[in-house]
């Protein structure tokens, strides 16, 4: 008997390993589609599959057209009458969907959405003067991988294109996928890679407005940006070089959001926060009616030390009712974001990014990835292994990142390399959730949950500590840092001996 095939010749012309788990997928996809739960008609079918294939097409390199021919025709003679259906119906939507993306002018190798490929055409595709596109959605997964791979050679010389090759693996198979502005803006004249800073607003004409105009610099990139208002005097407060008064921090707000967005490639969101016992409190835009000339800012209060007695139900209430009315406020609780400062000696956070999940010093920035969980299920289960190696090697390239970024001012690069903060999350729970069967916000669910966000963190802390081996650790206040996240025995030993480099959160 012949053996498998070891190369497929996909539509486009190019030829790739042939992986029967491929097969496995998109049988057990329409297998769940038809309502059939048995596990062994999936590798049933595959093995035939392949077996026929080894005999059918010995003699040439099989299209993929050839490969779904030969998995119809072994449904039909397992008896699977309703799985072959679903499956035929399956290859009859995929082939209206690249024909509409053709029309659209993506080339996609990435096998996405129609929905996905228009965004990518609108934002992230690179284009000519012409406004032509340059690159395929794979293209630019290359592109991505070579602009922050090129970090490598600093610290080993001629390294970049082994680890240009392991970047681009991991975004084309859409394991892990970086914030927007790092696939918009690598290998391009803009270069920054961050999706959002905190800025510092502090009681000065001079400061207010350096921050609109840092703000100006970021959006054109596609970033966002947070701010802390509360440093700003309230309305009627005598101003000492003029002797008049003061106007409101709302009317300050008011500049941030009027700068044009137009040419940005993407509107940056805003964040602005409040002390809850500031004196403006009830007239700002957290507790009123929503104002248009504040649209695009979502607005927190953050719980502080009281300075003025107020009726803390009422205020709870009224911006209960706003947030009810617009979707803010949202509710920062400050000194609890402090407790877990990983830095404290080098100040207090006051703010956030504009999506709140990441807490920031000012000129702080987000560097930001996730991890694409339903992409880890082997064989009906999650493959830790794979997203435990998918983890640190995405921690790698965040702080590839930090290196390769190109920073509007200087203060963003210094603060960005003092700390080296980098997000890392993960997103499909749901999708994940279902392929294994596990229903959502059932205790299995919750549990598993649990598993993966300390699987991740566990692992991203000791990606810190090996890179930090390697390439120099960062060490502010390394002490506190190892020990108060309840880390296992053996992370904590290797940020105490490594450090750590970056600072996952």
């Amino acid at each position: 008997m012949r053996g498998p095939p070891r190369e497929i010749s996909r539509r486009d012309g190019t030829v790739i390993p042939f992986d029967p788990e491929r097969i496995r997928r998109a049988v057990e996809h329409a297998a769940a589609e038809a309502g059939c739960s048995d596990p062994r008609l999936t590798d049933e079918v595959t093995g035939r599959a392949v077996a026929a294939l080894a005999e059918d097409v010995s003699d040439r390199v099989p299209g993929v057209e050839d490969v779904q021919d030969t998995v119809e025709r072994v449904l039909m003679a397992a008896g699977a009458g309703d799985v072959a259906r679903a499956y035929m119906l399956y290859r009859t939507r995929r082939t209206e969907l690249r024909e509409s993306k053709r029309m659209l002018g993506v080339r996609d190798e990435l096998k996405l959405g129609l929905e996905a490929a228009a965004v990518l055409k609108e934002q992230y595709l690179l284009r000519d003067e012409m406004g032509v596109l340059l690159e395929s959605t794979g293209e630019m997964m290359d592109r991505v991988a070579r602009h922050v791979a090129a970090a490598e050679d600093a610290f080993r010389p001629s390294s970049s294109s082994r680890w240009a090759e392991a970047f681009a693996q991991m975004l084309r198979a859409l394991e892990f996928l970086p914030n927007s502005p790092t696939l918009m803006n690598a290998g391009t004249e803009l270069g920054l890679l961050s999706g959002c800073f905190v800025l510092p607003v502090e009681d000065s004409l001079e400061s207010i407005f350096t921050t609109v105009k840092d703000t100006a610099l970021i959006h054109q990139a596609g970033g966002g940006t947070g701010f802390a208002f509360s440093h700003l005097r309230p309305a009627g407060d005598i101003v000492g070089s003029t002797h008049g008064r003061a106007s409101s921090p709302v009317s300050f707000m008011r500049v941030f959001t009027r700068p044009p967005r137009s040419f940005a490639r993407e509107a940056g969101g805003e964040a602005p926060t409040w002390r809850c016992w500031t004196p403006h409190i009830r007239t700002s835009p957290s507790s009123s009616r929503p104002r248009p000339s504040l649209a695009g800012s979502s607005t927190s209060t953050c719980p502080w030390r009281p300075a003025a007695e107020i009726d803390a139900g009422e205020l709870f209430d009224l911006l209960a009712a706003q947030a009810w009315r617009s979707g803010d406020p949202g509710l920062m609780f400050i000194d609890r974001v402090n407790e877990a400062n990983p830095v404290p000696s080098l100040g207090r956070i006051e703010a956030t990014n504009p999506c709140g999940e990441v807490p920031l010093l000012p000129h702080e920035s987000c560097n930001l990835g996730s991890v694409n969980l339903p992409r880890f299920v082997t064989d009906g289960r999650l493959d830790w292994e794979r997203l435990t190696a998918s983890v640190r090697l995405a921690v790698r390239f965040l702080d590839d990142v930090i290196e390769v970024n190109r920073y509007p001012i200087p203060e963003l690069d210094h603060a960005a390399r003092r700390t080296r903060k980098v997000g890392l999350g993960f997103m499909g729970l749901a999708e994940l959730l279902a392929a294994l069967r596990i229903p959502y916000g059932s205790a299995d669910a919750v549990r598993l949950a649990g598993d993966i966000a300390r699987e991740i963190t566990e692992a991203a802390r000791h990606a810190s500590a090996e890179l930090a081996a390697e390439r120099g650790a960062d060490r502010h206040d390394l002490d506190h840092r190892g020990d108060h996240l309840g880390h296992r025995a053996d992370v904590r030993h290797r940020l105490r001996t490594c450090g750590a480099r970056p600072a996952p959160s």
